[in-house]
């Protein structure tokens, strides 16, 4: 997704959010015309990180425990029992199956 993009998809849905309201000193007001551009660039960047970026973020929440990669290849090497391998694989590439890079 480019910059323009998201930004046309974030005063898309900031148009159809308005009014917009803030609230300073106890004083409930619309935006004002920079509050609503300032709201667009913020949504935009928003859209590009959830679009560009996040399936980073997801895969090292989602990405099998260290331990058990080291657990599992120390079988594989030592006992030459892939078992544990062969499930580490398979999460792995779940994963990444679930969490694509953007093209």
């Amino acid at each position: 997704m480019t910059i323009d993009e998201a930004t046309a998809l974030a005063e898309a849905q900031i148009e159809d959010a308005k009014p917009m309201m803030k609230q300073v000193n106890n004083e409930v007001s619309e935006f004002s015309s920079e509050d609503y551009a300032q709201a667009v660039i913020d949504l935009a960047n928003n859209i590009m990180f959830e679009a560009n970026e996040k399936w980073s973020q997801d895969r090292a929440e989602h990405y099998p425990q260290m331990v058990e990669f080291m657990e599992a290849y120390t079988e594989k090497e030592i006992l030459e029992d892939s078992t544990k391998w062969d499930e580490y694989v398979v999460n792995y590439n779940q994963v990444r199956t679930d969490y694509p890079k953007p093209s």
